[in-house]
């Protein structure tokens, strides 16, 4: 008796998410057909001209956008920013430094020392 294994396949969103990249942003072919855990495994060691593009110069998700920026999805969103934007978008952004953004990235600073101050103080307690 052998074991038939099933080809692993994914939804474009799925793979586009897992890749960083802007789904809408995508050709054709990838955004209507299905993905098998292969294609996005080859996807992601040899990235063909339009992926190589795409996470160059956009346009990004919003968790991209959101990494870039230095902030969270939702600070994005309370900016205003609700649309996927281009790296140049990005830069003129962060040159800018509008006042949301200033706030959002102080924020998340804090965020990130609690969360540090949080694990730090865990750790002591288990050991």
């Amino acid at each position: 008796m052998t074991s038939h294994q099933s080809t692993q396949t994914m939804k474009p969103a799925t793979a586009a998410k897992k890749l960083g990249v802007y789904l809408e942003a995508t050709p054709a072919d990838f955004r209507e057909g299905v993905v098998s855990r292969a294609e996005l495994n080859e996807l992601q060691a040899n990235p063909p001209q339009w992926l190589q593009d795409l996470r160059r110069n956009g346009p990004h998700p919003r968790p991209v956008v959101a990494a870039k920026l230095g902030v969270s999805i939702a600070g994005l969103a309370r900016g205003g920013v609700t649309e996927a934007l281009t790296t140049e978008q990005i830069e003129t952004l962060k040159q800018e430094n509008p006042e949301w953004l200033v706030r959002e990235r102080a924020t998340q600073a804090e965020v990130r020392k609690e969360a540090a101050r949080v694990k730090k103080k865990h750790a002591e307690r288990n050991d």
